[in-house]
């Protein structure tokens, strides 16, 4: 099973669970994470969702061999993606959601956060956006909520550098609330989950939705920009080398 769902005192926890691959996100991950949101905010059992990895990352973002086959198989890419489905699941998400952060979070695997109401991060985990590095744009609507939480210098440094982002400075930064030993990430965020999960959930889901009202159509527009940007910049030559690196398919210099 890609996603664990476990339920423990009105908590549902959600781990991605691709340890092989250290949880990269493939659409039929992105696929069952967007259902598993759409169920725990129909559940009137269910109060709080917490999300977190299996093994030792927290996601390396997008399957990049996906992302490879995207620009190589024209039938595959006309298929769409679960990414958006997955996105706007998480931007109309009603309950609070709890990201802790186990190991490292690359790509999606660090811009889910801008979605998150809490994120707790284990000490040794780390941080990447690597969307200059793979010659591509931004994701997630990260452009718009990322300066919104980290203010735009932190915000401009993580998505421009492509630079790795160590729980000291991410917990500096804004982007984690607490940074905990990784012996006690998740009995903390769970902690803290169950505080919430004891509150009425009619009371929950209002405080949430006036939070996250004013930012659903920023979210919307900057998705469409994001999107303008990447279709440009997808399989273009720096973007197309990038990933012929990564898989080691790239062909005899010319």
């Amino acid at each position: 099973m890609i996603l664990e769902i476990a339920d423990d005192q009105r908590v549902r926890t959600l781990t991605l669970n691709r340890p092989d691959v250290l949880n990269a996100f493939n659409e039929e991950l992105y696929h069952a994470t967007a259902i598993a949101l759409g169920e725990a905010a129909a559940d009137p059992e269910v109060a709080v969702v917490l999300l977190t990895g299996a093994g030792r990352a927290f996601s390396a973002g997008n399957d990049l061999n996906e992302m490879q086959r995207r620009i190589t198989d024209p039938e595959f890419n006309q298929q769409g993606s679960h990414f958006s489905t997955m996105i706007d699941a998480l931007a109309d998400f009603s309950k609070p959601l709890i990201c802790a952060v186990n190991g490292v979070g690359v790509g999606i695997g660090a811009t889910i956060l801008g979605y998150a109401d809490l994120v707790f991060m284990s000490s040794t985990a780390r941080l990447k956006t690597p969307f200059t590095s793979l010659g591509v744009a931004p994701e997630a609507a990260s452009s718009y909520l990322l300066p919104r939480l980290m203010g735009r210098q932190n915000a401009a440094w993580l998505l421009l550098s492509s630079e790795w982002v160590d729980a000291t400075e991410a917990y500096r930064m804004g982007l984690a609330w607490k940074v905990c030993e990784p012996d006690d990430l998740l009995s903390e965020a769970r902690r803290h989950a169950e505080i919430l999960a004891s509150r009425p959930i009619s009371s929950l889901t209002a405080v949430k939705q006036t939070i996250i009202a004013p930012t659903r159509d920023g979210i919307n527009a900057a998705t469409a920009r994001e999107i303008e940007h990447f279709k440009v910049l997808m399989g273009a030559a720096a973007n197309a080398e990038a990933l012929a690196d990564f898989t080691g398919k790239r062909g005899p210099a010319e």
